[in-house]
């Protein structure tokens, strides 16, 4: 009777006795992407701190300058790297390993790097979905949701160049600029493509703010001009930023597969008390004496 229960567990587990277990091992995998969220929640609030996240000290992403911008991106690569390898390593340390008798040392690196790679691709989904809901809850709150139709795309980029443009000394109490200032925010946002601000839309601008602001049509002229190139330099250094953060945020994920991957693999060499795999470089320098793997 004892040796029927032991060869049915071992069938439950390896699919045939003496064959390794071929299914993901789900318990490794969560506590792998748990490990990474814990680890990269940590660092990039570390990050966040010091201003080397994905915000800065800076009012908006939109003043902060390129080298800020590539020393975020290192960032992010860098703490990838870490919580992906910690997830990883986790992921491959805590998998059962595969029977004695069915053990192939490309079948385990196999089998462990999987492990990892699917603790890699759950943390990310993970993330995604936090950042999303975290996201609609932002947008949720936001004091311009109730009034999307008097609101552009202008207003949380250029929000500062549109108080310049309207900026007047006195103005009556109960004067509403959230039309105009929607209006104004759609025409400074074409100073970023090829033609520019057109001619009409430059005049209709100019007197708008001599209306609103009651300066003289030359002021208003030069405020109009000095404005328009003030919104294109602001709108390109917007878009090169996202740019980086965006290229950086894709180049940590890729990079964080490939060390989930490896990580796992060197977990469950650890696991098994061998040494890690030649294709890790002078890595078996640090098992100088490996354990000989217990046969049961």
């Amino acid at each position: 009777m004892t040796v029927e229960t032991l060869m049915r567990e071992e069938v439950m587990e390896g699919g045939m006795a003496g064959e390794a277990p071929r299914t993901i091992q789900w318990s490794s995998v969560f506590a792998g992407a748990l490990a990474a969220g814990a680890m990269s929640f940590i660092l990039v609030s570390f990050g966040v701190a010091i201003g080397l996240g994905v915000s800065s000290a800076s009012p908006t992403w939109r003043d902060a300058s390129a080298a800020l911008a590539l020393l975020s991106g290192l960032y992010l690569i860098i703490q990838a790297i870490i919580s992906f390898g910690f997830g990883g390593y986790i992921a491959g340390r805590t998998t059962r390993p595969a029977p004695a008798p069915a053990k192939i040392e490309d079948d385990d690196e196999r089998r462990d790097g999987l492990h990892g790679l699917t603790s890699w691709a759950l943390a990310v989904l993970l993330g995604a979905a936090l950042l999303a809901l975290l996201g609609a809850a932002a947008i949720d709150r936001s004091p311009m949701r109730s009034s999307a139709s008097n609101t552009s795309a202008a207003e949380p980029l250029l929000s500062y160049e549109l108080d310049k443009l309207f900026r007047a000394p006195r103005r009556p109490p109960n004067t509403d600029l959230r039309e105009g200032r929607a209006e104004a925010g759609r025409i400074l946002m074409t100073s970023s493509s090829h033609s520019g601000v057109s001619t009409d839309d430059r005049t209709y601008l100019v007197q708008q703010v001599a209306a609103v602001t009651g300066l003289a049509a030359p002021d208003a002229e030069r405020r109009v001009d000095t404005l328009i190139a003030e919104s294109k330099t602001a709108i390109n250094r917007a878009r090169r930023n996202s740019i980086i953060v965006a290229f950086s945020v894709a180049a940590a994920t890729l990079v964080g597969a490939a060390v989930a991957w490896a990580a796992a693999v060197a977990g469950g060499r650890q696991r098994d008390g061998e040494p890690l795999p030649n294709w890790m470089a002078s890595a078996n320098r640090f098992h100088r004496n490996p354990r000989a793997m217990p046969v049961p």
